[in-house]
């Protein structure tokens, strides 16, 4: 058994180029960037990973967190300000899986088709996690492929993240080997919208060869755009057979 939890912490260029609440709310990054520091310090799931961390939250993770684990994927892609300049000392841009114990990282790729997003898979004790950013947009058809081979695995593995797509579309493109977490009818979204036609629910706990149980979303009180998901893995006792897709 494992826990584990995903979430977007918003990148602070992406949040003033596309106008979101959050620069508003926080016009101080660093202390948004304490706050969701301190979040993560305070949760007790054994795998967190984590989309759109700047270059300025990964050093104040490595700071808060010296017992952790911490695994990072640096995109090629620097995010630019649309006007202006940044408050953040360093605008690099990092998908991260923070690890409670040791863990091996086996594979850390943008995606060919987006140098802004990708997956990052670490081995640990009892699994394969893959953390991945999936792009909002047509392209996730081939990333969406592209984790599906990095989930063949011959062990249990999980993918925690920001799909930027409805469970549905997510299920029916990675296929019946795969099972994504349920969530409660009257959870509250992982990524709340006012006035937008697109899915609520775009983050996800998903399970190759292992059993989703207890997942959850909590109300992060606008730190970020999106909520923190969370959910209990179980090995399955076919893990260890799992046959090729």
């Amino acid at each position: 058994m494992i826990t584990v939890a995903s979430w977007n912490v918003l990148h602070r260029v992406h949040a003033e180029n596309w106008g979101s609440d959050i620069a508003t709310h926080w016009p101080d990054e660093a202390a948004r960037i304490a706050a969701v520091t301190a979040w993560v310090a305070d949760r007790t799931e054994q795998v967190i990973a984590l989309q759109e961390v700047s270059g300025d939250q990964l050093a104040s993770l490595r700071l808060a967190l010296p017992g952790k684990d911490i695994h990072a994927l640096r995109y090629p892609r620097v995010p630019r300000p649309h006007s202006g300049t940044s408050p953040l000392r360093d605008r690099t841009e990092h998908l991260v899986l923070v690890v409670d114990g040791p863990g091996r990282e086996v594979a850390a790729e943008s995606f060919e088709n987006d140098p802004g997003n990708g997956a990052l898979a670490v081995e640990t004790a009892d699994m394969v996690i893959i953390a991945t950013h999936v792009t909002g947009d047509p392209r996730r058809t081939r990333q969406l492929a592209r984790l599906a081979e990095l989930a063949t695995q011959d062990r249990a593995t999980v993918l925690l993240g920001d799909f930027n797509i409805d469970r549905d579309t997510v299920a029916a493109a990675l296929g019946p080997a795969f099972t994504i977490a349920d969530l409660a009818p009257d959870s509250v979204p992982t990524r709340p919208r006012i006035s937008d036609t697109k899915s609520q629910f775009i983050d996800h706990v998903i399970a190759r060869g292992a059993v989703v149980e207890n997942a959850a979303v909590e109300n992060v009180a606008g730190i970020s755009d999106h909520n923190y998901v969370h959910a209990t893995v179980l090995e399955s006792l076919v893990a260890q057979h799992i046959p090729p897709n």
